[in-house]
């Protein structure tokens, strides 16, 4: 094997594919704990305001919140769901559209607070994580919306959700000791994870090789000038997306001085960030999206997840940049 080859797996691959089949594994087991001491009737109240509107089953809820705290495992719990048959094709991806702003509010802790307001200051700052949070609660109502309006009792199947064994309870739970219950919702995890790891793997690897002897920049750098020029930013606006597009953190501290220096507003400073965002969707889509959601659903369904999710993200973030440039 190529040195250089064995460096990436070890150094990118390896920590990649094991952090996320932690989390795959945190969240099913998480699923099963919910459904074994019968919590998932707490879970489902502070969720029924989405779940039921949208005609999903209330074990939905428990995913949807997950997310807030993990991506990974509120998705390993989604598909968790959709392998025992409580969801079918359709209702897994209105519940994964559902996720969106979830997924959304932990990076806020994460990122935008602790890193990205500090650098672009205050007014742009929370401008910008603002536009964000009300892009990513848009796509989450288009999820209630659509759950209401093409989900039924057929892409649903009450009472098989997490694969616990053992005597259900009216109240949710069953009559396991708990140290069988805790055991039991831990297998599941690990069994779950033994079935996507290998996967996983495999793509995580071809798509770290592959970018890293290809320049994507070449590829997607070039849509940058047009988006600019349409919507009548400066021309340092090309710059920031290309660099924005890449990597957020040092587009935000590309474009923060020239903020401060009077080059951009506030309203443009975000309007261009968020066209950075649009053009980055190819690079984010061959290096996160596609061994991700690949990993989790196998490639058939979870192409059909990338493409509705790059497809809402793409039409919200455009009305957000329309919004912006009519202010």
């Amino acid at each position: 094997m190529d040195p250089a080859i064995g460096s990436l797996l070890v150094g990118e691959v390896l920590p990649r594919v094991l952090t996320i089949a932690v989390a795959i594994a945190a969240g099913v087991a998480f699923a099963n704990v919910l459904v074994a001491f019968g919590a998932i009737r707490y879970v489902a109240a502070l969720s029924k305001p989405l779940t039921e509107p949208a005609n999903l089953p209330s074990e939905v809820g428990g995913a949807i919140l997950t997310t807030a705290a993990s991506t990974t495992a509120g998705y390993g719990m989604l598909a968790e769901y959709r392998d025992s048959g409580l969801l079918d094709d359709r209702a897994t991806l209105v519940a994964v559209t559902i996720n969106t702003f979830f997924g959304f509010v932990q990076h806020i802790f994460t990122f935008y607070a602790p890193v990205l307001i500090p650098i672009l200051g205050l007014r742009v700052g929370l401008l910008y994580v603002g536009t964000r949070a009300g892009i990513s609660l848009a796509i989450t109502a288009t999820g209630v919306v659509a759950g209401a309006l093409l989900l039924s009792e057929r892409n649903v199947t009450p009472g098989a959700g997490a694969d616990v064994e053992g005597e259900t309870r009216a109240d949710g739970g069953d009559d396991r000791a708990v140290r069988e219950k805790l055991i039991e919702s831990g297998r599941g995890g690990l069994e779950k994870t033994r079935e996507i790891l290998p996967r996983l793997a495999v793509v995580y690897t071809l798509v770290v090789v592959g970018t890293t002897y290809y320049d994507l920049e070449s590829l997607t750098g070039g849509a940058a000038d047009p988006l600019a020029a349409l919507t009548g930013l400066p021309s340092a606006a090309v710059p920031v997306i290309v660099v924005y597009a890449f990597d957020t953190t040092s587009g935000a501290l590309t474009i923060a001085p020239l903020v401060e220096d009077g080059t951009f507003g506030a309203r443009a400073a975000v309007v261009t960030m968020l066209i950075g965002g649009i053009v980055s969707f190819t690079v984010s889509t061959f290096k996160r999206s596609i061994p991700f959601q690949y990993g989790i659903w196998g490639a058939e369904f979870g192409t059909k997840v990338i493409i509705v999710n790059t497809a809402l993200k793409v039409v919200w973030i455009a009305i957000a940049i329309a919004g912006l440039l009519l202010l």
